[in-house]
């Protein structure tokens, strides 16, 4: 069976808006046909892994049930270099004489070597009934075969903002060994986006000469002492309590500048002293927002390698992790990468996310000291090549 996505509904608002139609590639997709934990092919055989199998309910539930915002305050941009502006007609004439007719909503501006065109970026999405549940102790994890995830960026990132307990983005860099800073001061991460930055564009500098993403993330972490404090030691002293809480959503850290607003912000941890004599960690994540197509997995890889970490450092199992997102949505220019997922067949296999066995305190983890076994990864870049997911700002 076929499903069909209506872009009419979008581009019918997207007119009101006063902005320029979508146009797709691919318009249906193949039914998502799933048991408990897998998806099924089309001998319904289980196939594929149980992140592939959220993934593809997650994006089909946002395809036929998703709404679309009105006023985005994120925006695309798109440089078009040696574009001309034709003023009479509202064009961008591009290099090889293209033209891009503006919309009422669209902004631009011109440089010496070109244009940055500034579109509105909306997102459909939905804003409740998505739960994904993995039990860690079985093996469960949330990594998916229909796209390559990029793992070692992703675990560096968790521990630049829980372990080293930091805003800034050159120590990102130094946790991959990428650090250019000293070079010719470029930054090798996605945060660069959200670094502070003057009336004029350039960097704002902490003590270090380093640039930041200011009062967020780490930070509020190590203002707050939110983990090791609020949780680590919270469970060592009283392992049956259940204020086990972490929040980086702090309100008056906002009113310092600050980057991005936290998406993934609130982690609830438990113990479960289970009937076969084991103690296990459980953990939620709560996210009030998730890029559902660019970052979906990602997320929650990140939190699950925080919860085995911590459990380790605790003496517990590693239990339930449930990935809780209250919005979930996918840009409209996602759109058709989010049909191709839902078209692709997934790899079987059984991925796992394993830490150092002689590393037993949490402060004490570098990044290779967690490893992905039996992830195909250069199998997934041959069958289910990687994605361009153009990100609003």
């Amino acid at each position: 069976m076929i499903k069909n996505f209506d872009i009419n509904k979008i581009n019918t608002k997207k007119l009101k808006l006063g902005e320029n139609i979508l146009s797709l590639k691919h318009y249906s997709y193949p039914k998502v046909k799933y048991n408990d934990k897998k998806l099924l092919d089309s001998n319904n055989d289980p196939i594929g892994t149980k992140g592939d199998m959220y993934t593809k309910l997650i994006l089909d539930n946002i395809l036929q049930n998703g709404t679309l915002d009105d006023d985005p305050r994120p925006k695309y941009e798109d440089f078009y270099k040696n574009a001309k502006y034709n003023i009479k007609r509202n064009v961008i004439i591009t290099e090889d004489g293209y033209e891009i007719k503006l919309a009422v909503n669209d902004k631009i501006k011109k440089y010496k070597d070109g244009i940055k065109l500034f579109s509105p970026a909306h997102t459909l999405s939905v804003n409740n009934g998505i739960e994904c549940n993995y039990d860690l102790s079985k093996g469960e994890s949330p990594l998916i075969t229909l796209r390559p995830i990029a793992t070692k960026a992703s675990i560096a990132e968790i521990l630049w903002i829980y372990q080293k307990q930091s805003n800034d983005l050159v120590e990102f860099d130094e946790l991959l060994g990428k650090n250019t800073w000293n070079e010719n001061h470029n930054i090798n991460n996605w945060w660069k986006d959200w670094a502070l930055k003057d009336e004029n564009g350039n960097y704002i500098l902490n003590k270090k000469n380093h640039p930041t993403i200011g009062s967020c993330y780490g930070e509020t972490v190590r203002k707050h002492n939110l983990l090791k404090e609020q949780v680590i030691e919270n469970i060592k002293n009283n392992m049956d309590n259940r204020r086990n809480i972490t929040s980086l959503w702090q309100q008056d850290d906002f009113n310092d500048p600050h980057g991005l607003k936290p998406c993934a912000f609130l982690t609830i941890w438990n113990v479960r002293h289970e009937w076969n004599g084991k103690d296990y960690l459980d953990m939620t994540m709560v996210q009030r927002s998730s890029d559902f197509a660019t970052a979906g997995c990602i997320n929650q890889v990140q939190y699950v390698v925080l919860q085995k970490m911590v459990a380790r450092e605790l003496g517990l199992e590693p239990g339930i992790f449930t990935w809780k997102p209250i919005n979930v949505q996918i840009y409209d220019r996602h759109i058709d990468q989010a049909i191709e997922l839902l078209s692709r067949e997934p790899i079987n296999c059984n991925p796992k996310i394993e830490l150092n066995k002689d590393i037993k305190y949490f402060d004490d983890f570098k990044v290779n000291d967690i490893k992905i076994k039996d992830y195909p990864i250069e199998e997934i870049k041959v069958k289910n090549k990687q994605l361009k997911f153009p990100l609003g700002i």
